[in-house]
């Protein structure tokens, strides 16, 4: 995997709009979930890659840290190799003064090219250092997406909880509505209240019918009374 392709893929999760994926799932509990899993396995997966980009550029500075110290100590070989010759040829010694001088122009060879190596390394260096640094900077983004998604998800469990909850109690109160236990009472009054009119009904009736036994001995006295005064008259008229 390359550079590039590393940092492209951490920066695109880093960036991720949640909400506008949440507002395109049609379960976005689910969604989220499987989000939290695909982020923490991107994040496994990066974090393995970024490592791996770490430890190349490690090894690129370390490699750049001998070059400069190998430059150093082939300065230092010059140098004294240099110093050696002077002495040697101020002594009268040419013959051994050319010797170091030689070894002198070797270690200045191996000074030079130690430091175009070391030159060579430095953009790399500086390249492969901000990489790292964008990587990292996505690491801690995708983190702190994951850390969202997750409270994301557990605000969303408690919401979809609370609104089954909100919705069994309102069912519940529909039923009680639908089927209110004092309809039936109501029903029942309303039955009583026949039978009281009922029973009402049958007192007057009874009521009544003494009344016309009452006003039918009545009739029944003044017919007799009638009948012993016409008996009355006429005994009377014999007389």
């Amino acid at each position: 995997m390359s550079k590039q392709t590393i940092l492209g893929r951490v920066t695109q999760l880093a960036k991720a709009n949640i909400n506008a994926l949440l507002d395109q799932a049609e379960d976005p509990q689910r969604m989220l979930d499987q989000l939290i899993r695909d982020y923490t396995n991107n994040i496994s997966e990066a974090e393995q890659a970024v490592a791996t980009t770490i430890g190349n550029l490690r090894m690129l500075e370390a490699d750049h840290k001998e070059d400069v110290e190998a430059a150093s100590e082939w300065g230092g070989k010059a140098l004294a190799a240099s110093r050696k010759a002077d002495e040697l040829r101020a002594a009268g010694s040419a013959g051994d003064a050319d010797k170091f001088d030689n070894l002198a122009k070797v270690a200045l060879g191996r000074q030079i090219q130690s430091e175009k190596e070391a030159a060579v390394a430095e953009p790399t260096i500086a390249a492969q250092t901000s990489v790292v640094e964008k990587l990292k900077s996505g690491l801690d983004s995708m983190r702190n997406k994951l850390t969202e998604l997750q409270a994301k998800r557990d605000e969303l469990v408690a919401r979809a909880k609370t609104a089954q909850a909100q919705n069994t109690m309102m069912d519940a109160v529909k039923n009680i509505d639908v089927m209110d236990p004092t309809s039936d009472l109501n029903r029942f009054e309303e039955k009583v209240r026949r039978e009281e009119a009922m029973a009402l009904g049958k007192q007057e009736l009874a009521a009544s019918s003494l009344d016309a036994q009452f006003e039918a001995l009545d009739d029944l006295g003044k017919s007799l009374e009638v009948e012993s005064r016409l008996a009355a008259l006429k005994q009377k008229r014999a007389a």
